[in-house]
């Protein structure tokens, strides 16, 4: 407590500790570090290109809204969330490229840019001196390990989770310590499900059988899968998972998750970070039953592997009709991110009896209001290829579900096109023939 009371300083202080040209790491997701946000945002116009990086701010980031003409900060982002996609609409907000399980090993390897200030939102300190990362391990740790600065901002409402391995930092590793305002975490509103998104949902869960280790990507439609597993007889599930969220739990307390078929981490549910409710935020603290990782090794594509049945479920924007998908962008609109999707959807395919699923509905509406295919015949200009088509395995739509592997170009397409709503099908196989890509001859559809 003496080092602590030594190293604790006021928010103004601890953000006058930053420097024009300084790289500043913000930590991720819930634990973006509010009261430390909006110190440095009063110093708009008296700082210069200071550059700010986070992951996926569930609230507004306070160094944007203080200097929209970025005179002061430029704000960055490896995932970009609601309120990163309105930043980036207006040219506030530019995007990060990696796989997120590379994140930690481009810092350390001096890949990127260090921290010269890491701004990093934890729990209180315990009786052993360390602070946790509570619900974003994500790569908190390497961010201290690299940086200049250590600077922590103490919620006392933040869960504390336990691990796994690099899910705190030690005081003595630290600079300084603001106290917050204890803030509750934010939380995210419960997705309604679209019947196309049920229909979805039970194609999935068709493929899922006892003893499988699940990870399900952010958005609605994999939480409404995790939610028809809860209804169903399976048991003895896994998980290993880039994200924790409701649905999780639900399977937990419903008895469907032991993890007792797990090759590793044997009887924890794995992640590197949360988003959902308050109610999940209090049953991740300290709670045995979950284990929390650093991403580079949730996401190491060998680690995945190792456990049996490995399914992963994730979202798409659109698919074309070579089965190339596009996860992230909308044209040259940054909507996400790559984030652990083509990680976990090469680590569930290598694991044995492992599945990955991209899900999507057939059609969505464009800002016109128009209702448009999502199975397309060529990624639209400025789309951005998530997986490769030689890394997808099935592809569900409320249409059905199909296995690319290993098939030619033109048996893709029918199956991919069978998948498409209806309405699109005949002008799919037409611009499938001027690309050369399905032949006339073979089975209609």
């Amino acid at each position: 407590m003496e080092m602590y009371r030594s190293k604790l300083i006021s928010a103004g202080e601890a953000a006058g500790k930053v420097k024009s040209g300084d790289w500043v790491f913000y930590s991720h997701f819930a634990m973006v570090p509010r009261v430390l946000d909006a110190a440095l945002a009063k110093r708009a116009g008296e700082l210069a290109d200071v550059k700010v990086r986070s992951v996926c701010a569930i609230k507004p980031v306070q160094i944007v809204q203080a200097d929209p003409g970025k005179k002061s900060f430029t704000y960055h982002s490896g995932f970009f969330g609601h309120e990163d996609r309105k930043m980036g609409d207006k040219g506030l907000c530019y995007y990060i490229s990696s796989n997120y399980g590379e994140a930690p090993g481009i810092l350390r390897e001096g890949h990127a840019p260090p921290p010269d200030v890491a701004m990093i939102s934890t729990t209180p300190m315990d009786q052993n001196g360390f602070f946790n990362f509570s619900v974003s391990c994500s790569y908190a740790r390497a961010i201290c390990e690299k940086a200049g600065l250590v600077i922590l901002e103490v919620n006392r409402n933040a869960p504390r989770c336990l691990g796994g391995v690099q899910e705190g930092v030690h005081i003595s590793e630290v600079d300084y310590i603001v106290e917050g305002d204890d803030e509750p975490l934010a939380t995210l509103p419960e997705a309604v499900p679209t019947e196309a998104d049920r229909k979805i949902a039970s194609l999935v869960a068709e493929e899922i059988e006892d003893g499988c280790c699940l990870q399900l990507g952010i958005g609605g439609m994999p939480n409404t899968i995790g939610k028809l597993i809860a209804e169903s007889g399976l048991k003895e599930l896994g998980v290993h998972s880039e994200m924790m969220t409701d649905a999780f739990m639900e399977l937990f307390e419903k008895g469907k998750v032991t993890g007792a078929r797990k090759n590793i981490d044997r009887y924890k549910m794995t992640y590197t970070f949360a988003l959902g409710s308050q109610r999940l935020y209090d049953f991740l603290d300290n709670n045995p039953a979950c284990a929390t990782y650093p991403v580079d090794i949730t996401n190491s594509v060998a680690r995945i592997a190792l456990n049996e049945k490995q399914v992963a479920i994730n979202n798409a924007i659109e698919i074309d009709l070579y089965g190339q998908v596009c996860s992230e962008s909308a044209g040259f609109r940054q909507i996400s991110g790559t984030g652990g999707q083509l990680e976990f959807t090469m680590g569930a395919y290598h694991s044995r009896g492992g599945k990955a699923f991209i899900c999507l509905r057939s059609t969505t509406t464009d800002k016109e209001g128009r209702r448009v295919s999502r199975i397309v015949p060529f990624i639209r200009p400025g789309g951005i290829v998530t997986v490769p088509r030689t890394a997808v395995q099935y592809v569900v739509t409320e249409y059905g579900k199909a296995n690319l592997k290993g098939k030619p170009t033109w048996q893709r397409a029918e199956m991919l096109i069978n998948l498409a709503h209806p309405d699109y099908r005949d002008g799919l196989v037409r611009e499938a023939e001027k690309m050369g890509i399905w032949k006339r001859s073979s089975k209609r559809f």
